[in-house]
């Protein structure tokens, strides 16, 4: 199998200038089709998640490579938008890129997410690079995906990398365009494109700090306030000096922290954990800064504690149901079960045939513990429930008859279905 490793007539040179983006806008005017755009972020090395880089591609309209540091703010990016804005724009796993593309200024319209195209489409691989195997027979290298983009000077073989991204997405969304059509499914993605242009992450999280990986671990509301206070700390660092909080103090010292609550600074030196991942300089110098926040946890008062559960939408996870909520129980397993029957058939993943919140919604209806009227009373409440959870009208019409018919039972099914871990 080929394998490439520049774009067909070579790497662009980086845009850094407004006469060079001007430049680069009106050739992109002069080419067809499709618009292909991809951004690379410094995730990992830095706390915000603007991109360091853009790459754009049309046919006839020639490959660029935009710098938004310089380029941030140019009224030249009013014409791109412009432009983009009448254009249908191919991105892969585009909720990754859609914010550092709006926050740079652009604003896309009309989306081809080759991803969530290829998911709909029954593909067993969805990444970039296994879409190229399949659909395109030719080998891209993955190995920089993971660099500090903010770095400058941009080294070139990162820049070979970052060109090759949006070289093939214009024939890898022909290619899952295809597959759609086939299976008779392209309307369906459609919905899914526009859906993903109406997402906007929240502005502010409920509890961020319960995301801290190892959460699991914790088994007091103790321990769950020195986390957030270490959490918040760290945040607040990260954040003043755009360093990504993990650089700074990462997440398995924070939850050893406070499993182990050591009584003196001298003891937290000594913690395994400490002396395996506190290595870097900066970190060494923030240790007394992270000890007076955990010190200082130690003597806050219990009524300022979380609780151990975060405040949610008041419905609690499937695990619990089968002795408080055995209908629902019930419902939901066979919901699981003629839910899975559709996405295998359909080889469409069932977390994007149907949210599992929603399925939980649907099953749980707000802990009610009764038997539906009849098959009528059954379907307005799952259509009713579905579209004020914002499901796709071709999610609504795959899944009201198994949602539907799961309501409909009041036995256990003969294989029953554990929830999964996480809920």
């Amino acid at each position: 199998m080929e394998t490439l490793t520049v774009p067909e007539g070579g790497t662009p040179s980086v845009i850094e200038s407004r006469s060079d983006l001007l430049l680069a806008i009106e050739a992109l005017r002069a080419g067809a089709g499709p618009i292909a755009i991809d951004a690379e972020r410094a995730s990992g090395y830095r706390y915000s998640a603007r991109a360091y880089l853009i790459q754009i591609l049309r046919r006839n309209g020639g490959l660029h490579l935009l710098d938004p540091i310089p380029l941030t703010g140019a009224p030249e990016l009013l014409q791109l938008n412009e432009l983009l804005s009448s254009e249908e724009s191919v991105i892969h796993a585009s909720s990754q890129d859609l914010d550092c593309l709006r926050e740079f200024g652009l604003d896309p319209k009309i989306l081809f997410d080759t991803e969530l195209g290829a998911r709909i489409a029954g593909c067993e691989r969805v990444g970039l690079g296994a879409l190229c195997e399949t659909l395109l027979g030719v080998q891209i290298a993955k190995e920089h995906s993971a660099v500090d983009w903010s770095h400058r000077p941009l080294k070139q073989e990162w820049l070979d990398y970052a060109a090759l991204d949006v070289a093939v997405l214009l024939d890898i969304r022909d290619g899952v365009e295809k597959l759609l059509i086939d299976g008779g499914k392209l309307e369906w993605a459609k919905e899914e494109f526009a859906n993903s242009l109406k997402i906007f992450p929240p502005k502010v999280r409920r509890d961020p700090w319960r995301r801290v990986s190892g959460m699991h671990q914790i088994k007091s509301r103790f321990e769950l306030a020195l986390i957030r206070e270490l959490w918040t700390a760290r945040d607040n660092v990260a954040r003043e000096l755009d360093i990504a909080p993990g650089r700074l103090l990462s997440d398995a010292v924070i939850i050893e922290l406070a499993r182990k609550k050591p009584e003196t600074y001298e003891e937290l030196l000594e913690l395994q954990i400490v002396r395996e991942k506190i290595r870097h300089e900066h970190q060494k110098s923030e240790l007394k800064t992270w000890w007076k926040i955990l010190s200082g946890g130690y003597e806050m008062d219990q009524s300022h504690w979380p609780e151990m559960r975060a405040r949610g939408d008041g419905m609690p996870p499937p695990k619990i149901w089968r002795d408080k909520f055995p209908i629902a129980y019930i419902h939901y397993q066979h919901a699981r079960l003629l839910l899975g029957a559709v996405s295998e058939a359909l080889k469409i993943p069932l977390d994007n045939l149907i949210s599992p919140e929603l399925v939980r919604r649907v099953t749980f209806n707000e802990g009610k513990e009764h038997i539906y009227k009849d098959a009528n009373d059954r379907i307005s409440f799952v259509e009713a429930t579905l579209t004020a959870g914002s499901a796709r009208p071709w999610q609504i019409r795959l899944s009201l008859e198994p949602l539907t018919n799961a309501l409909a039972n009041t036995e256990p099914p003969a294989i029953p279905i554990e929830p999964a871990p996480e809920e």
